[in-house]
């Protein structure tokens, strides 16, 4: 939604454009493009929209996390995990079930679990990884 903004733009786009959605790998591509090849599904899409449907495109408050890559790890305290996920969203980041070379922040909360390990033990933070207290990560918000 974030990329595309409308249905008609996702209709249209090719394999290549569908890789370059961030989560999207090659065969969720592959596999979203011939979805859209089929015409009944493309005459489902044409008869829900005639019934006056209307894609509202998420909206961002900013830019300033454009491209960012979040993991949260252990339970926040003063803000809900979806919460913070969708703050997240909103100033054009993204966020990650699990730590890897492309994380960006690793935000840490109370007990952190294996996430939190792993970053230690791979030595993440020498790619730039940075991590981050939840207190740090509200000030970065």
């Amino acid at each position: 939604a974030n990329h595309f903004i409308s249905l008609d733009k996702l209709k249209r786009a090719g394999i290549d454009e569908l890789k370059k959605v961030f989560g999207i790998g090659e065969r969720a591509s592959e596999e979203i493009y011939k979805w859209f090849q089929i015409k009944t599904n493309q005459k489902l899409i044409d008869d829900l929209m005639k019934t006056g449907i209307e894609i509202i495109p998420p909206k961002e408050i900013g830019k300033k996390l454009k491209g960012k890559i979040f993991v949260l790890t252990g339970a926040l305290e003063s803000i809900a995990r979806s919460e913070a996920e969708e703050k997240i969203r909103l100033l054009g980041g993204h966020t990650s079930n699990s730590v890897s070379k492309n994380t960006d922040y690793l935000v840490i909360g109370e007990n952190p679990g294996s996430k939190y390990k792993k970053a230690k033990k791979l030595n993440l933070e020498n790619t730039g990884l940075k991590i981050l207290s939840e207190k740090q990560f509200l000030t970065l918000l």
